[in-house]
């Protein structure tokens, strides 16, 4: 019996702890469950304006009509003072027709009041103004009122989509309703025939606990109050660092999350990375930011030494005398213990934080957390604004310097009289002037009215001109003044809109991708040696982009053939706005050739941002790319010596680029399309969208990822995604046997061995018989010695290992040397122990004219068969029908 017993006990046991575990895996699962919750708003309104009935936007969410009769208590009109306006068109400029195809129209003050449970509420207005019934676009002006706040004070809608390139303004607020009734009032601007025109309207509940009540001061290095009672908010950027657009469906608060590389600068942007495991809020509550914030950031590279010399660094625009609330969002999904990953963060050269453990603040990995800063802004400066900056902490010795970040948001407080408006933008281009008809009364102003007007314009004129170049005095002053607090490669310089979206930024993001209060893909300032073109002077000097001057195309878009108001024949780069590439290549290229200036370096005359465009103007190069001289665009072939100047000239231009910065640039794209030729078959270096900046003094490289183009890719830095100038060498080395040879790098359509061009002429020379397969108009012309010394150069250069290879400068004075040799041959007797490479004499029009004539017996070259694995961007510069 007592074995029984003491079985019934045991299992009695048993069974109490099974029914432990599943009372603890409820909990769990419970208090998960919990924590999912999603926020239930308590008021949700979403108004469309100028409209009788209901509508739904793409995203699924149902709007109501202001002249609804569930609505109509809302509205408080003044009567005979509103105009319901809709606009028919099928304007791409806008992702939705809900709510930016109908508008209210007001010439008189109006209010929208709302019954509401008292506590924070998003206040979001959406403006696309349309033409309507004899009601201009540019005239509507108006201020918005919320209870004590100015959100919006004679605010002209035109002026701030032509001053900040938007397609349309979208404004979010946040603001304490301390009653049950929340009104917001519309005023007409104060103007003459100005009139308020407004396409949909939020107000939504937000989280009262969803903002802290202190923050920490940066510059001071104290935490103070913060009143959120009493203080309302504009939303400026919302960014998820690293990843991509997270819409308003994917927020439980209704949110978008802009991606944040458009605000990052060159070296300083870091490397982007994401997981998928699931992330834990802690003590946070689920609805402080999505997931697909947390899951994905911006960090530095695996190399610590590398992650020392630079920070990582977002820079925004913003306005004086104001105070800005800045929330960092962080999540730690790659170390798993405190004091791997430790970094400072710098908030205007100013230290924010040090020494900051994301997985100690968070108390694990994968667990979300956040940091509050507030930064005031205050001086005369006309162009502030605000850098936030990380950099490894190497005082605490973690396993890795490095720094990460998942997400920003940056919020404009009201002033000291309750107000969130800044200074009106500066229009840095013409608005277009509306056509209207002839006026009795205009034809009866007499000449000394007429002429007051001119001298008026010409002052207001003189003014702007000063006030441009103040603004770039000031912004240079700043620049070279120390605005960073440790040195990066490239110096931000923000000028990103902070009041829409741009049409050009929609398309990159998403097709239901609307708001925020971010804008602005990039905007890059030019130096001296680059000019800011208008879209006028743009369409002046391409015939408004009459396609008969089309010379390129390419992913990037449309090339053209102009002239600039100088007489200055120039290619003209039209970025399409519906293609996916060419944004971060924009900036790439205005970065580095604004600064760079060489005999061998294609020359970038200036850009053109008007118009929500990217445009790049280059000079002309009317004998198009070498690779088109070579083979495929059925033009006379290069004489030996027309080569030889090319690969030499073209190795300069490397040559310069390597050395001539501080840390060197790598083209990282050699190829023949990127080397273009002048009128005098000049070489000169082109495209640099892919272009990096090279290792400081005590690296050996850059860790990035692999880019280029198939065929001419380095294997090392391919295998180990490692870049140095060596790998630039290395595509060179396929340059230089493409041009000795006259056929592509890449031509599946070859037997095996010959299908890489490199691997095959390698094999050849190795065995003594390069003069066997160069180009055969080449056969005759070419000394045997300038040809060794060719092929030995190629060949150093396409050396497995990059330590091995020669340097540029090494490869230039071969390629010289070679030249010499080639000269040297036509001053002492022929060759003839190989009659293949003899030089051949060179007749009088040969010499003068520098090219040769193809003989009838030449074989016709096959097209280039890796032309769709080029990138294409920024090689299309010339007549390539010549």
């Amino acid at each position: 019996m007592g074995f029984f017993k003491v079985h019934s006990i045991i299992r009695s046991n048993c069974i109490r702890f099974f029914v432990l575990l599943v009372c603890i895996a409820s909990s769990s699962i419970i208090g998960a469950v919990s924590q999912a919750t999603v926020f239930q708003p308590k008021d949700a309104y979403r108004i469309l304006c100028g409209v009788t009935g209901n509508a739904t936007d793409s995203q699924g969410r149902l709007w109501v009509g202001d002249g609804d009769v569930s609505a109509m208590s809302i509205l408080n009109l003044n009567t005979g003072k509103d105009l319901q306006a809709s606009d028919s068109s099928s304007n791409t400029d806008v992702p939705d027709r809900v709510p930016f195809s109908t508008a209210r129209i007001l010439t008189a003050p109006a209010a929208y009041s709302f019954p509401v449970s008292p506590g924070l509420h998003y206040v979001r207005l959406y403006f696309y103004p349309f033409a309507f019934s004899g009601f201009s676009p540019s005239n509507v002006i108006l201020s918005v009122n919320a209870d004590s706040y100015t959100l919006m004070s004679n605010v002209s809608i035109s002026d701030l989509m032509y001053a900040d390139n938007l397609a349309f303004v979208f404004k979010e607020f946040s603001v304490n309703v301390s009653s049950t009734l929340f009104t917001l009032n519309i005023i007409p601007g104060m103007a003459e025939n100005a009139y308020a025109m407004v396409n949909g309207i939020e107000v939504i509940s937000m989280p009262d606990d969803l903002y802290k009540k202190s923050l920490m001061a940066v510059g001071i290095g104290v935490t103070i109050p913060f009143p959120l009672q009493s203080t309302a908010m504009e939303t400026l950027y919302r960014l998820n660092v690293g990843g991509q657009t997270v819409t308003e469906s994917m927020d439980d608060l209704g949110r978008m999350w802009q991606p944040d590389l458009a605000y990052t600068i060159g070296a300083a942007q870091g490397v982007a990375d994401s997981t998928q495991d699931p992330i834990s809020y802690g003590t946070l509550e689920n609805y402080t930011a999505p997931s697909e914030v947390y899951q994905s950031a911006r960090s530095m590279s695996n190399d610590n030494a590398v992650n020392l010399q630079f920070n990582l660094t977002w820079n925004f625009t913003a306005d004086v005398n104001f105070t800005y609330y800045i929330r960092l969002h962080f999540c730690e999904f790659q170390y798993d213990l405190s004091n791997m990953r430790v970094f400072d963060i710098d908030v205007n050269g100013a230290l924010a934080m040090s020494a900051y453990d994301v997985v100690a603040a968070a108390s694990g990995k994968l667990v979300a957390t956040f940091l509050d800063f507030a930064l005031t802004l205050q001086g005369t400066n006309v162009n502030p604004v605000i850098f936030v900056q990380l950099h490894p902490n190497s005082s605490s010795k973690p396993s890795y310097y490095n720094a990460i970040l998942n997400g920003i948001e940056i919020f404009k407080m009201n002033d000291t009289t309750g107000s969130l408006q800044g200074p009106p933008p500066v229009i840095m281009i013409p608005r277009p002037v509306p056509a209207t008809g002839s006026s009795g009364k205009s034809s009866g102003r007499n000449m000394g009215v007429i002429a007051g007007i001119t001298v008026c314009v010409i002052a207001l004129v003189a003014l702007l001109v000063g006030y441009v170049y103040l603004r770039r005095w000031q912004r240079w002053k700043f620049e070279k003044g120390g605005g960073m607090s440790r040195p990066s490669t490239w110096t931000p310089i923000p000028t990103h809109s902070r009041t829409g979206i741009t049409h050009s930024m929609i398309s990159k993001l998403s097709s239901v991708s609307r708001k925020s209060a971010t804008s602005s893909y990039v905007s890059s300032v030019p130096s001296g040696n680059c000019r800011y073109f208008s879209f006028a002077e743009i369409v002046d000097m391409t015939n408004n982009f009459d396609e008969g001057n089309v010379i390129g195309v390419g992913g990037f878009g449309k090339v053209y053939k102009g002239v600039c108001d100088d007489g200055t024949m120039v290619a003209v780069k039209r970025g399409n706005p519906t293609s996916e590439q060419g944004v971060t290549e924009f900036r790439t290229e205005i970065e580095l050739l604004s600064k760079l200036r060489h005999r061998h370096l294609v020359s970038l005359i200036g850009f053109c941002e008007d118009h929500n465009e990217m445009i790049l103007v280059y000079d002309y190069m009317s004998n198009g790319p070498l690779r088109g001289h070579l083979y495929g665009a059925g033009l006379p072939p290069l004489s030996w010596k027309q080569r030889l100047d090319i690969c030499i000239g073209s190795a300069r231009g490397l040559h310069y680029l390597h050395t001539g910065a501080a840390h060197g640039i790598i083209h990282r794209d050699v190829k023949t399309t990127n080397i273009l030729l002048d009128e005098n078959f000049v070489a000169k270096v082109s495209d640099f969208g892919l272009s990096k900046t090279g290792p400081s003094l005590e690296q050996t490289h850059v860790s990035t990822a692999v880019k280029g183009s198939f065929g001419y890719l380095d294997p090392e830095y391919f295998r180990r995604q490692q870049l140095t100038e060596k790998s630039d060498v290395y595509s060179f080395g396929v340059v230089l046997l493409e041009v000795l040879c006259a056929r592509p790098a890449i031509n599946p359509t070859l037997p095996r061995d010959q299908v890489n061009m490199a691997e095959w002429a390698m094999a050849w020379k190795k065995k003594g018989l390069l003069d066997q397969i160069i180009d055969p108009f080449l056969v005759g012309k070419v000394s045997k010695d300038s040809l060794e010394k060719f092929g030995e150069t190629a060949e150093k250069c396409l050396l497995e290992s990059g330590i091995d290879r020669p340097a540029m400068g090494d490869v230039l004075w071969n390629l010289e040397y070679a030249l010499q040799l080639h000269e040297a041959s036509r001053e002492r007797e022929l060759d003839v122990s190989n009659p293949k490479v003899k030089e051949m004499p060179v007749s009088e029009e040969q010499h003068l004219t520098g090219l040769a004539v193809v003989p009838e017996e030449s074989p016709v070259l096959s097209e280039d068969s890796d032309d769709a694995t080029a990138s294409a961007v920024f090689s299309q510069l010339v007549n390539t029908g010549r």
